[in-house]
């Protein structure tokens, strides 16, 4: 018996893999017979379980959020990181909201005032980062400044400054109890005429 025969192989021409020659006849009766490539992924599959394959592995899925439709294996790729309405959250305030709708959120958000408590002035969202980096923490009154003197070019002096809102609260709370008072001793102290008479 030759040694070198027991290693010789040959193709098969159904499933193209290597099988030693001796065996050859019988693996391409039974692959043949069995199994089947699939034309997407070149796998061979039982034949039984080809249809089955297809819908596990290659059929398009529908992402539940946009309903787009897509290869299984892009799928969570796509829900991650692409779907146009998954959750994502506004860098300025962490509201979440769909990717979609992201940008137009937070051109609106970005553009709102906190104030710096190092030097008191108001600073966009958006800038804070920046503002952080090079606040020295000295308050910035030249626009205060400007602003006066603009008051005092146009008016002939400062405005006075605004009342404090907790005592016009005060006064109006005051006012509407004195109110109801007048009319509930109004409404409730009429003594019916019938018990005058009696």
């Amino acid at each position: 018996m030759d040694v070198a025969s027991d290693y010789a192989t040959n193709i098969c021409s159904h499933c193209d893999r290597a099988i030693p020659s001796s065996n050859i006849d019988l693996h391409y009766a039974h692959c043949s017979r069995n199994l089947e490539k699939c034309k997407i992924c070149d796998d061979m599959i039982p034949k039984k379980h080809a249809e089955e394959h297809y819908l596990t592995t290659h059929a398009p899925v529908s992402c539940s959020l946009c309903s787009e439709m897509m290869e299984p294996e892009v799928l969570s790729v796509h829900e991650g990181e692409k779907c146009p309405q998954r959750i994502v959250t506004c860098d300025y305030c962490e509201f979440p909201l769909p990717a979609i709708d992201l940008f137009e959120h937070q051109e609106v958000c970005g553009n709102r005032t906190e104030i710096c408590h190092l030097c008191n002035r108001y600073i966009r969202l958006r800038e804070r980062t920046s503002h952080e980096v090079t606040c020295n923490g000295v308050p910035n009154n030249t626009a205060e400044t400007s602003r006066g003197r603009e008051g005092e070019r146009e008016g002939g002096g400062r405005r006075p400054p605004p009342e404090d809102m907790s005592r016009k609260k005060l006064l109006f709370t005051i006012a509407i109890t004195g109110i109801a008072v007048v009319l509930g001793s109004i409404i409730f102290h009429r003594k019916p005429v019938n018990s005058e008479l009696h």
